[in-house]
């Protein structure tokens, strides 16, 4: 295999959490307003139902550079059950996987009146996975027992699961990701271990009365995978600002892995940890939505000064509910 494909698919792995894993890539889409994708709980939890389509890419000077693009529909169905899906398109170099989840939450209501806002919301999610490895552009001068020079694909079953509560201004989350060991067939079990089992906590709190110009919610992220032990955390910051059209809001994420990297830099051992930098720009318009995402990676090791670009475009539609909640809780209302 050439050098050139050797760097390549070092610098394709070095982009995930460190492991490739089976699903959507967990990036900082959930910040507009996007909170289904991460936790099927938020499926109808909304006052309003969602459709939510973002297109992600990064490096805009490489070919084949990583890109993922996601669908996604959750709606309210009665008082007290949500459904949702998502279909994604993940492509990164000479790997690619497509696949989609169907989702079914219910909620819980302990509100004494329907203005106020007090909903434990538990989500289910079964997704469907295809995995492809092109190896029709590999170098086969040089024999390698690993490279067939043919197009790989395997197709694998899982699924996720989790609850939110909702308590006026607060909000929590805790959804594990990929609840069955799967085995895989494309990759050597280092790279793509069995037990693809990730563990997600989140929690926001707004602040701001109801109705007021100006709000703010700073918000949490932890990740936890099972079986490498890495760990992450992303600290955000979001603005909110009512207009007569509708709303103007901006946020701003860090994301720092917990699991540091030691390298020799000169005569001295240092240690790399995983850092984003991610502002994030939107606008709500009547009922739809508008939002700009860009993630720059700092540190020491780095493979490329560019960032990861992303736009969501997003419609609210009615059949939730009649009327917002009285509280200032921007994952609902």
């Amino acid at each position: 295999m050439k050098i050139k494909n050797i760097y390549l698919i070092l610098l394709l792995l070095a982009t995930q959490f460190a492991f490739s894993q089976d699903g959507i890539p967990i990036y900082s889409d959930y910040l507009s307003d996007n909170l289904y994708l991460l936790h099927p709980s938020m499926a109808g939890a909304a006052t309003n139902n969602q459709v939510r389509l973002t297109a992600r890419q990064q490096w805009f000077d490489q070919n084949e550079a990583p890109n993922l693009q996601t669908l996604s529909f959750n709606a309210r169905l009665g008082r007290q059950s949500g459904v949702g899906a998502i279909i994604y398109n993940d492509q990164n170099g000479y790997h690619s996987q497509t696949g989609g989840y169907l989702t079914y939450a219910h909620h819980i209501m302990f509100s004494r009146s329907e203005a106020d806002l007090n909903q434990l919301s538990f989500g289910l999610s079964a997704g469907f996975t295809q995995s492809k490895l092109d190896e029709t552009n590999f170098d086969l001068e040089d024999f390698d027992p690993v490279i067939a020079g043919i197009i790989q694909s395997t197709s694998y079953f899982n699924v996720d699961a989790g609850f939110s509560y909702n308590f006026l201004d607060f909000s929590g989350h805790f959804t594990v990701k990929n609840i069955i060991f799967r085995n895989r067939d494309l990759y050597t079990e280092e790279f793509e271990p069995n037990n693809q089992r990730r563990y997600l906590l989140g929690g926001a709190y707004a602040i701001g009365s109801y109705g007021s110009t100006w709000s703010f919610e700073p918000s949490f992220l932890f990740q936890w995978q099972e079986r490498s032990g890495e760990k992450a955390i992303d600290v955000n910051f979001k603005a909110f600002r009512e207009m007569d059209f509708g709303e103007l809001w901006g946020a701003l994420s860090y994301r720092t892995s917990l699991d540091g990297a030691e390298f020799i830099d000169g005569q001295e051992i240092s240690d790399q940890r995983l850092q984003y930098i991610t502002p994030v720009v939107g606008v709500n318009y009547k009922n739809f939505l508008f939002a700009y995402t860009y993630s720059y990676q700092i540190g020491n090791v780095r493979f490329d000064s560019g960032g990861f670009h992303q736009i969501t475009i997003g419609y609210d539609f009615l059949g939730g509910r009649p009327e917002p909640y009285d509280c200032n809780c921007p994952a609902i209302n």
